[in-house]
């Protein structure tokens, strides 16, 4: 099915850490806005989530959002707020909407 701009209907934030040493020389993360962007959302079924083996108190969404240079670069190592709750990024791939029109994110979060 197609994505059109009404389909990508929510505002997402991708963040990427940058890194200080503290006093014991620990590299600590701060983190900051590194691009917002329009998505999709959709839950992962509970059939999908066992077939993952990922059965466990944590909501498992994929988030669609149109390709550009930055969005190209969002690895497992950022991380995505979206609702007020941040989400930690387990993969990211090309979407299957089209050839470098779409990048998939698959990202988890604690359930409430």
């Amino acid at each position: 099915m197609a994505i059109g701009a009404g389909r990508l209907d929510r505002k997402i934030t991708i963040e990427r850490a940058t890194y200080a040493a503290n006093a014991l020389n620990e590299q600590i993360p701060s983190w900051g806005t590194f691009i917002s962007v329009r998505a999709r959302k959709r839950d992962l079924s509970d059939g999908e989530r066992v077939e993952a083996g990922q059965v466990s108190a944590a909501l498992i969404s994929r988030f669609v959002i149109r390709s550009s240079d930055d969005a190209r670069t969002v690895t497992p190592n950022d991380r995505l707020t979206y609702g007020g709750a941040t989400w930690n990024i387990q993969g990211v791939k090309e979407a299957e909407e089209g050839r470098d029109r779409f990048i998939e994110i698959t990202a988890a979060r604690a359930a409430d």
